[in-house]
């Protein structure tokens, strides 16, 4: 199903809130429907270096509960927000990018270890993150996918902040369909999380 443009997505909400009770009936149809799940891969950094014995465990990422979900985001304007009404991500976003983080530093080489928080050994270092963008934003025509992610890295045996970077970057989507949105999103990982999993790998 193709995105709506602004213009038909505005006469169906206004349509649907005239509509009353039925909303809950179109919520349940809506639940009953199986959506398509897309998946994004890793990309490792740079393996230049000697490897090093540290222990490095990856927080799940901090993000707005508008991006917390395995729903995928799109935002028509500045203030509003819908969500591809036929597609969902594997698993709600900042899992999703947890798991992408563990596995492209750990892809480098350089670390000891590299897990989730929610398990693994003692760490050396921490690294937290936070998903300020994770979204699809509609601008005339054109649909374009944008990340926008911080990361903050912490000596784990004091809590101290060894380092502190952001990273962003947006891809267009070929057309509006699912698929090249998620190719997008795809794109602009298949160069962020190389210099992010460098980034953290140097410690």
């Amino acid at each position: 199903m193709q995105i709506m443009t602004l213009t038909r997505r505005a006469m169906i909400l206004g349509a649907a809130a005239s509509l009353g009770g039925c909303s809950a009936l179109s919520s349940i149809n809506e639940a009953a429907t199986p959506l398509d799940t897309y998946d994004l891969s890793p990309a490792a950094g740079s393996g230049a270096g000697r490897r090093s014995g540290v222990t490095l465990l990856v927080a799940l990422p901090n993000a707005p509960a508008s991006i917390a979900t395995d729903r995928i985001m799109v935002k028509p304007s500045a203030a509003a927000v819908t969500y591809l009404p036929d597609a969902r991500w594997s698993d709600e976003l900042p899992a999703l990018v947890q798991s992408l983080l563990v596995r492209s530093i750990a892809g480098t080489g350089q670390m000891g270890y590299v897990g989730p928080s929610e398990a693994g050994p003692m760490p050396d270092l921490a690294l937290l993150s936070r998903i300020d963008a994770f979204q699809v934003e509609v601008n005339n025509a054109a649909l374009i996918a944008k990340i926008d992610v911080s990361l903050t890295l912490l000596r784990d045996s004091d809590q101290s902040v060894i380092k502190t970077a952001a990273f962003q970057n947006e891809v267009t989507a070929g057309n509006d369909t699912p698929a090249a949105i998620v190719a997008a999103f795809q794109a602009i990982l298949d160069t962020l999380l190389p210099q992010m999993a460098t980034w953290a790998a140097k410690g």
